[in-house]
């Protein structure tokens, strides 16, 4: 866990190191640490990172990661330890449709995923963009690749085998508003992800926060997370939901 938290802290210094070093890389770099912390007769911790960065690799082209680690604890037990990685390579960003490349690889402790991963291609499309506000939709088609610890499912006919694979079309939603001039700032990122081959087999993931800007490149943030996965492990729930708060920071 130690070595994840670094890696978040570290990778937003050295992008802002690089962007003052030279600013034609267009560099943009964030991070986000959020929690909540009970104690009492059952002891609550929850921990949230998001590390995002983008750069402009080429003319009309642009970089995009975005990190995020979620671990839980209840009664001073690990309930939980979610690593995600969504990586796109957007063309002709200054357009209203855009074509795209995007890979993801992601593990789940509580699910019992030992990796999943998931490569594809798409197009988005803006929607609505005003100054620093934008909202756009993205039409994406990925093969997907996940490894399970064991092979007994709530659907029986998955059963047997401890790898699952499958193409899948996403459907994505994501926008950004600043409000009450700009004391707000209102963030979403959904998405729902069925698979072409089994309607049966399908997941969706819903990330809002809210941020109040504190100072230059710091704001205090709520974050809501809500995930459901159609297909999961024995007696095992299918939804998450997971509500922190904590602090921003940004290069920009």
């Amino acid at each position: 866990m130690k070595n994840v938290i670094l890696y978040f802290f570290l990778v937003p210094v050295f992008l802002f190191a690089q962007e003052k070093e030279n600013d034609t890389i267009n560099v943009k770099a964030s991070l986000s640490l959020t929690g909540f912390y009970q104690g009492g007769n059952v002891e609550t911790l929850i921990f949230r990172a998001n590390s995002d960065f983008s750069f402009k690799p080429f003319k009309n082209g642009l970089f995009e990661t975005r990190n995020s680690y979620v671990y839980q604890e209840f009664g001073k037990q690990k309930a939980d330890e979610d690593i995600l990685s969504l990586n796109f390579l957007r063309f002709n960003t200054n357009r209203k449709i855009s074509p795209l490349l995007l890979g993801f690889v992601s593990t789940n402790f509580r699910r019992e995923i030992d990796i999943r991963y998931l490569f594809g291609a798409g197009a988005t499309f803006q929607v609505y963009s005003k100054k620093k506000d934008w909202l756009k939709f993205s039409l994406t088609c990925e093969y997907e690749n996940t490894e399970f610890k064991q092979s007994n499912f709530n659907k029986d006919e998955f059963d047997g085998n401890e790898t699952i694979n499958t193409y899948r079309g996403t459907l994505w939603v994501s926008g950004k508003y600043h409000l009450f001039k700009n004391k707000v700032i209102l963030s979403h990122e959904s998405y729902i992800q069925p698979s072409l081959e089994r309607r049966n087999n399908f997941r969706w993931r819903a990330d809002v926060s809210l941020e109040v800007p504190v100072w230059k490149f710091l704001n205090f943030k709520i974050n809501y997370l809500d995930s459901f996965e159609s297909v999961v492990i024995q007696d095992q729930r299918q939804e998450d939901s997971v509500m922190s708060v904590g602090f921003t920071v940004k290069t920009y």
